[in-house]
């Protein structure tokens, strides 16, 4: 590949090798331990549903006797799998007398670990080939009635009914959008559970339930082979239950996944430890599933500067990129994330962006790439507003972005009508059209501002990563390295309920759908 940019691709090489170190520091530590979270997905991964006549999740319910007998480090598997043996139950039946409070797995009489594994694995086969056969089922949507054209448009929904959501969705969908973000109510991923059955109330957004994954998932299938295009359903898997989500997702066909740690660190205080753990388990699931995840290193430019800090999201993007690859994420479901966030008042502001959205086009050219609209200088004023949104636009075609979240005129006002919705989709359409080969017809200036741009921040990324080998993410994390937010390496949510994995630990789950055959 030869880079329109003047990008030393040797620099890049270094930058991925740099980042892949940094990377593989982080794996030793998510080996060596589990969370509350990955626990209750493997519940979740057994088909253990409902809740308790106090609400509680079955899932909590069985990873909280474990936790309060002492024992989450040897895995709710191992006692799963013994209490398979010794009650001849199913999972679903043994939760359920947990939570009738008639037994203690804990206390059963254990049988070798070689019978409990070969008990329980016809349950952990029969789940993976139910996902399989889900990401089959898209495939052969894709195949048959066809999706749009990348840049894909991206819209949201967030009434808080998931009713209502459904109206605005397929409204969305017969207006052009090809992905539909039902965007996630305020506060859900600081909730150490993931709430039940449908929800018709929420703030700034809905709850993320399985039975609203459902309802949606049918909602735009049934859209998409009325307008012959297959619509792509986006959530939210981060926060204290990421790999819960991204397991519910899987089994109602989720297409794309918000799905970052260090979005979680800085913007909602989790626990690295805990997250970064969460995250390698829900990565493992979406990768399998065939799930576009999402990054949020556009984020980073909402908190510190877009023109001085540009090359911190230039850095995640390669770390993020080698934390996904070890998951089993291949590049073609990394939608990294970037973001058109300078100020507009700034002089040749417009070139910046161009040159920055060009390198990382050309930096992952397998991923579809999540580019994200101006938020941080929209004002209230809908015509600037949708000038702003027109020339993001525009820097997208010209580079080849995956994902396109879409602007909205109103941004600083109110969540988006379905009128408004409509104006964005227009917008972009008509932009995409007129503009649809510029990319290849357009050359740079040598050593011109747009190249002058993108070396530099190609150089300044690679100096932070050489940095960031030394400390370590942990520690760079703790001195504010991304979005000038500095998090406590001990500090933030959900920190007791990680811990070190025992002598009979064991989860083929993340064997099997790493290794497993993929549609």
């Amino acid at each position: 590949m030869k880079s329109k940019l003047g990008l030393d691709l040797n620099k890049i090489e270094y930058a991925r090798k740099l980042s892949k170190e940094i990377a593989l520091d982080v794996q030793n530590f998510v080996e060596k331990h589990t969370t509350v979270a990955v626990e209750r997905t493997i519940c979740r991964l057994l088909e253990i549903d409902g809740v308790n006549n106090e609400d509680v999740p079955l899932p909590n319910v069985v990873v909280d006797q474990l936790k309060e007998n002492g024992v989450l480090s040897e895995g709710v598997l191992f006692f799963m799998g013994n209490a398979m043996i010794e009650m001849g139950l199913t999972p679903q039946e043994i939760a359920e007398k947990i939570a009738n409070e008639e037994l203690d797995i804990t206390k059963l009489k254990m049988n070798p670990i070689e019978k409990i594994k070969e008990t329980i694995e016809p349950n952990i086969n029969a789940t993976v080939e139910k996902l399989r056969k889900n990401r089959e089922k898209r495939n052969e949507y894709l195949s048959t009635i066809g999706e749009g054209s990348k840049p894909y448009l991206y819209v949201i929904v967030a009434t808080g009914n998931i009713y209502e959501d459904v109206v605005q969705a397929q409204a969305a969908a017969r207006q052009g959008a090809d992905i539909v973000a039902v965007i996630r109510t305020t506060g859900q991923s600081l909730l150490d559970y993931v709430p039940y059955g449908p929800t018709t109330e929420g703030f700034g957004g809905t709850m993320a339930t399985q039975a609203n994954f459902k309802i949606m998932r049918e909602a735009l299938d049934e859209v998409g082979e009325e307008v012959g295009r297959y619509i792509r359903l986006c959530n939210y898997c981060s926060g204290l239950c990421m790999p819960e989500i991204a397991a519910m997702g899987a089994f109602e066909r989720l297409d794309v996944m918000l799905n970052d740690a260090l979005y979680g660190i800085l913007f909602r205080d989790i626990n690295m430890k805990r997250t970064l753990v969460d995250q390698f388990f829900s990565r493992v699931i979406n990768g399998f599933a065939g799930v576009i995840i999402n990054t949020g290193e556009d984020n980073y430019l909402t908190t510190a500067d877009a023109v001085e800090e540009a090359h911190t999201v230039l850095a995640s993007d390669f770390i993020n990129e080698q934390l996904a690859l070890m998951a089993g994420i291949p590049e073609e479901q990394m939608g990294l994330g970037h973001a058109f966030e300078m100020n507009p008042e700034l002089t040749n502001g417009f070139l910046y962006e161009l040159a920055q959205a060009q390198m990382l086009r050309e930096i992952f050219p397998k991923a579809p790439l999540k580019y994200m609209p101006p938020t941080k200088f929209m004002t209230g004023n809908i015509f600037r507003g949708h000038v702003q949104d027109a020339l993001f636009n525009e820097v997208s075609i010209w580079t080849g972005q995956g994902i396109q979240l879409l602007g909205m005129l109103t941004e600083a006002l109110h969540t988006p009508f379905m009128s408004d919705r409509y104006l964005s989709i227009e917008n972009a359409k008509y932009i995409f059209n007129n503009m649809k080969d510029l990319g290849s017809e357009v050359e740079f200036k040598k050593d011109g501002i747009i190249q002058q741009r993108a070396q530099k921040v190609l150089n300044d990324a690679t100096e932070l990563l050489e940095k960031m080998v030394e400390d370590g993410l942990f520690k760079s994390l703790e001195k504010g390295t991304f979005a000038a937010i500095k998090r406590p390496i001990d500090g933030g949510k959900g920190l007791n309920g990680v811990v070190e994995k025992g002598n009979n630990y064991f989860n083929p789950f993340i064997k099997k759908m790493l290794e497993g055959e993929r549609p």
